[in-house]
């Protein structure tokens, strides 16, 4: 069993990663890379992460529970 303060440090640094590059991908994708890419991004990275983080801190548990019974010799 992993300590909360582990958990809760995985989920942010996962979260905070996934949201950054998701973020920039799917701004440049649909807005395409100009002068307010920048700012366009910055906006949907503030809008994404506090949602991605409760996610990756209360699902990620189950997500691994589930992987570890699919391969259970890790």
């Amino acid at each position: 069993m992993t300590s909360l303060r582990f958990r809760a440090a995985f989920a942010f640094g996962m979260s905070f990663l996934m949201a950054f590059f998701m973020s920039g991908v799917l701004v440049a994708i649909n807005t395409g890379i100009d002068d307010g890419f920048f700012i366009r991004w910055a906006y949907s990275f503030i809008i994404a992460f506090p949602i991605a983080y409760p996610i990756a801190f209360f699902v990620g548990p189950l997500v691994h529970k589930v992987v570890s019974k699919i391969f259970p010799d890790g």
